[in-house]
């Protein structure tokens, strides 16, 4: 790597011109530039470009998520409308068992039940004398 006497890295910060560096150069007469528009909209357009999808992005982000919200919702709702039936249900096999433990609690409808359910009724019992 080269190195000159003299050289020095650039600030950017502050970039500066030495006043000795005018003096060594001969002065080129200055011409007049002109400034285009096409290089001022060049500048904006990127800004304008990144800061659109940005907004774009934001705004399917925030749309997403009340997407989400709304079918999480949506679905406990389901969710709570199908243990309401299943406790419906249950209340309903409870009522019927509690009715059906008070109708045969006395000794005459279980005893028709097991005729029902093809029982009889026992013989007699066989007494037989001890030796």
């Amino acid at each position: 790597m080269a190195v000159y006497e003299g050289a020095r890295p650039r600030s950017t910060l502050f970039p500066r011109r030495r006043p000795e560096a005018n003096l060594l150069r001969p002065q080129a007469p200055a011409l007049p530039r002109r400034r285009t528009r096409l290089a001022l909209r060049a500048r904006r357009r990127p800004r304008f470009f990144g800061i659109a999808i940005g907004v774009i992005v934001v705004a399917f982000l925030l749309s997403f998520f009340s997407l989400v919200q709304t079918v999480r919702v949506s679905a406990s709702g389901y969710d709570m409308d199908q243990l309401n039936q299943q406790f419906g249900q249950l209340q309903n096999q409870r009522q019927q068992d509690l009715s059906d433990i008070n109708r045969l609690d006395r000794e005459s409808a279980i005893r028709r039940q097991a005729i029902a359910d093809g029982l009889s009724q026992m013989p007699a019992p066989i007494v037989i004398p001890a030796r």
